[in-house]
This record gives structure tokens, sequence and C-alpha cells, in this order.
């Protein structure tokens, strides 16, 4: 038998053939749609985005992370060595000596499995090394993780068993107990020589799956989540169908349901930090707040993945979950929101109207940091304008929170924008108005001058006051720009010019009149276009005309 047991461990070892890693390949990553999401947008990303940031700039859309079916079995060894073995492992087990014939396959091919394992760049790394990693450096391994991961199943692993299967089916090898409910069977050389490796495999996703939730970890999460999910059946099929090998499946699936519960927590804590975040320092000219765009992102993002979170997502935000950050001094306010629950409304789309509600409801406070009234209203005009557009640009994240919700969205971007023409120029408009400036009684009636003076002097003092300081103002969507400029030069340049036309004879009649009546109707269109680019103006107003 010794003889029989050197010349099996001679015949497994040199004649294996070597696996070539790059026949595996499109087992890593060949995918049933056009696009992947492995170049989804990091943290980072997310935070720094371009004033015209879209999301299918940042991510290539796609609804569902599915492979291929593509189980490969590729020949370890040639065909006259695998019958070579088969042979001799028949001998070995009629002899009653099919443990050992087990034991030298199993010592044989695990280095072999460790091997390829590496070359496929699966590292070997404890559930502390994994969660030690930097968050940048662990997105990297788990979009190389997915790739290897892939190829071990479908290639190496699927691969190991048919040899496996080659050389000792049907053959009696029960002498071998492996547990005492999970007696040896053809599949036993197999699993001895693969579990370690499959178990390394699986124990990175493990350390994700347990790993600090935080809201910059979700996408990959549902990559990883998504991969596995994918891989399990080919899990089951190649593990699940052996006692010995079970204990690996059952592994896999119990990692997916981790990861769901890492994916709902990281929706949670997501939902929480929107609402921890505490008004600070107010951004400069009322722009777009940080905040917003990265809530926004991140709404976008959670849409595209609709299909996966819809499965996970099964429950609709608590009165507990939208009190949930205790101490905060916006928590007692949330608890009168108002949610929009329509009937047909998913949990998953409950969930991105209620983080919508509550970046509202923050954006809210934040305003408050203005001493300006007309700056507060401005802020809340240009965050809401962002949201709205955020969604019309995301067809599926419009599908999510819906027309009726969006209709709300509009409204309150049309009341902020009301607001701030109401709070600016209301001041500025009453200047050119005609109270006060007539006179009667006694011996005459007519124009008191003086108060005609003092009318002009006070239009031209706020109207410069306002170019001064609404200059520096930022409205950064360049259309929202336009249109403000132009609603406001619709109110403004029409009652100028009917005010001058009405009253500027009694100026030009009297001493310098270029002292009251400094600017033309075109003067004021002109400096209205100086407003809103975040930038001081210049010290003079340009005007076209001086008469």
């Amino acid at each position: 038998m010794a003889r029989l047991e050197d010349e099996f461990r001679h015949v497994l070892s040199s004649r294996a053939l070597d696996l070539e890693i790059e026949a595996l390949a499109d087992l890593g990553g060949s995918l049933s749609i056009s696009s992947d999401r492995s170049n989804s947008a990091s943290s980072a990303e997310l935070q720094v985005v371009d004033e015209d940031d879209s999301v299918s700039s940042l991510v290539g859309r796609r609804s569902s992370y599915r492979s291929l079916p593509s189980i490969r079995e590729i020949d370890l060894l040639p065909d006259d060595a695998v019958s070579d073995l088969r042979a001799i492992a028949s001998r070995m087990a009629a002899a009653g000596y099919g443990r050992e014939c087990a034991q030298v396959y199993a010592s044989v091919r695990k280095p072999a499995v460790d091997a390829s394992l590496r070359r496929l760049g699966v590292e070997r790394l404890s559930i502390g090394d994994v969660q030690r990693l930097e968050w940048k450096a662990l997105e990297a391994k788990i979009r190389r993780w997915i790739r290897a991961a892939r190829a071990a199943v479908r290639g190496v692993f699927a691969s190991e068993r048919r040899l496996c299967f080659l050389i000792f089916h049907d053959l009696p090898i029960s002498n071998i107990t492996v547990t005492a409910a999970a007696p040896a069977t053809h599949d036993t050389p197999f699993a001895e020589a693969v579990k370690g490796a499959a178990l390394q495999l699986f124990g990175f996703a493990e350390a994700i799956s347990i790993g600090r939730r935080s809201p910059e970890k979700l996408f990959k999460i549902i990559d990883l989540h998504d991969a596995l999910s994918d891989l399990l059946p080919d899990v089951s099929d190649i593990f699940a169908a052996s006692k010995v090998a079970e204990s690996i499946y059952v592994q896999a699936a119990e990692i997916r349901s981790r990861l769901a519960d890492a994916v709902r927590g990281i929706l949670s804590e997501f939902e929480n930090a929107v609402l921890r975040d505490p008004p600070k320092t107010a951004v400069p000219g009322g722009t777009v707040h940080p905040l917003t765009r990265y809530v926004m992102n991140y709404s976008s993002l959670i849409s595209d993945y609709k299909v996966t979170l819809s499965e996970l997502i099964v429950s609709r935000p608590s009165a507990s979950a939208r009190l949930a950050a205790e101490g905060n001094e916006l928590a007692p306010s949330l608890a009168e929101l108002d949610l929009p629950e329509p009937d047909n409304q998913t949990p998953l789309a409950a969930h991105i109207i209620w983080i919508i509600v509550v970046l509202e409801h923050n954006l809210e406070g934040k305003a408050s940091l203005y001493r300006d009234t007309a700056l507060s209203h401005l802020f809340l005009m240009n965050n809401v304008y962002y949201i709205v557009h955020k969604v019309k640009d995301s067809p599926d994240l419009w599908n999510l929170i819906g027309d009726d919700y969006l209709k709300r969205l509009t409204g309150k971007f049309t009341m902020a924008a009301t607001n701030y023409q109401r709070s600016a120029w209301l001041k500025i408009l009453n200047c050119l108005r005609d109270e006060g400036l007539h006179v009667s009684g006694g011996f005459s009636s007519g124009i008191s001058k003086s108060a005609l003076r003092e009318r002009f002097r006070s239009f031209n003092a706020a109207f410069e006051e306002a170019h001064r300081v609404q200059s520096g103002w930022c409205v950064p969507d360049t259309q929202l720009r336009e249109e403000l400029r132009i609603s406001i030069s619709e109110k403004l340049v029409p009652a100028y010019r009917s005010f001058l036309g009405r009253f500027r004879h009694h100026i030009e009649n009297g001493k310098h009149p270029e002292l009251y009546i400094k600017y033309s109707a075109e003067d004021l269109e002109i400096a209205v276009n100086d407003f809103f680019e975040g930038v001081p103006p210049s010290p003079h107003i340009r005007r076209r005309s001086h008469s």
C-alpha cells in the first residue's frame, strides 16, 4: 500500500497542469448588462462634485448586479493521469485504505488550490486586518474580491470538485468519518482540499459584513451583497450537495444575510447623519450647501440600486426612527413633519422621501443663520431648486418619490423665490410709488420737490446697496440665475422708467439734477446682470447713459 500511496502522490503532483488564471478572467468580469457598478462613486466623489454634477457622470446606471451563469470546469490533469489515479484509488479503497488515499489527495491539492487563489488576488487577511484598513483601500479590495470570488467559485472550486468526482466517485471510502453527522463520501477529499481556501475567501466578505457601519460604505456593500447573491446558486451546486462541504454554503448564505443587515443599518445611519448635521456657519452667498449636494447625490445612487434595495428595505421609517438622534435640537419639531404616505408607496420610496424631508428641515435651520432675511430665502431657494432638479435628472429617483411629492418640492421652491423677491425688493420698489410726493391746500398744489429729491436719493442708495450686496450672493445654476435677474428686471425697470417719466422734469428744472437722477432705466438693467455672481461688484454701477 505504501508503494501505491507514493505512486498516487507522484502522479497527482507531477502530472498536474498549470491552471491558466487568464482562462478564468472572464468569469470574474462577465456581466449580463453593459455597464459595471464597480465604477460607483466613492465617498470622496459624493462630497466633492462639479456644479453640473449629474449622477450619470459619477456612476454607470444599472438596476441589478447579475453575472452570466458560467461555471467552467477546467482539466486539472490530463485524461490518462486521471485514469491512472482512479485505478490506484480503486485498488487502495478496495483494500481498506480509502482514508489514506483521500488524505494524500487533500495534502497535494490543498496547496494547489491555495496557490490558485493567491494568483487570483485573494489575500490572506484576518477579520481584524480587514477592519483596520482605510475605506479607500478597502473599496479597491472589494472590487478585486468580487472578480476573484467569481473565478474561484466558478473556476477553481468547480474544477476541483470535478477532479475529485472523477477519481473517487462510487469508491468505498466510508471508513473515513469527518464528523458524526457527516460520514465520508467521494466529496470528502474535495472538501478537505478546498475548505481552508473557501473559508479564507468568504472570510473577507464576513469581515465587511460585521464591520463599522457608515454611509460611505453602502454602495460597495450592496455590490458585495449582490455578487455573493449571484454566486450562491453556484456555491450550492458545488458545496451544498455534500454533507461534509455543506458548511461552506451555509457560511456564505449567512454572510449574505449579514450584508443585508448591514445595508439596512447603513441606510438608517445615513438618515440619522442627515438629521444630526448641525447648523454651524452659513455658506457664503446663500449658495447650495455641501450637505444638500451630498444627500442628493447619495439619494440618486440609492435609486440606481433600487432593485436590490427594494428587496432588502421592507419596512417604512418608523416614528421612533424619525426621532432616533437623542438630544438633537431638531428632533422635537421632526415629529410634526408631514411625511407623504400614498397607498402604493414602497418602503424604499418612503425612506428616500424621509431623507429629503429631514434635509429640508435641516436646511431651514441653516437658513436661520443668515442675518439678512432675503439671503436666507435665497439660500432656501437655491437648495430646494437643486433638490428638485436632482430628482428630475434621475428618472429612477423621480419614479420613487412620485409626482405629488415633487410638486410639493416645486411649490416650496416657488415660495422661497417669492419670499426672496418680496424681502429684497419691496422696500426699493416702494421708493417708486407716488404716495407722499403730492402736496395740496393753501394757495398751491402739486409735487413736493424736496420730497421728490429725497425719494430719488433713497432709491439710489437702496439700489446701490442691493447691487453691492447681492452681486456677492450666489445662484450657482445658470438658468435659475438668469431667470431671477429677468424677474427682477421685469418688476424694477418698468417701475423706474414710469417713475422717471412722471417726475424727471421736476428734478431737471432744478439745481444739480445729476445728484438725484443718477441712472437711466437701461443702467439698472445692466446693473442687475451683476447680481448673484458670488463676487464683489465694481465700485461703481456701469452706466450706458448719464442723461
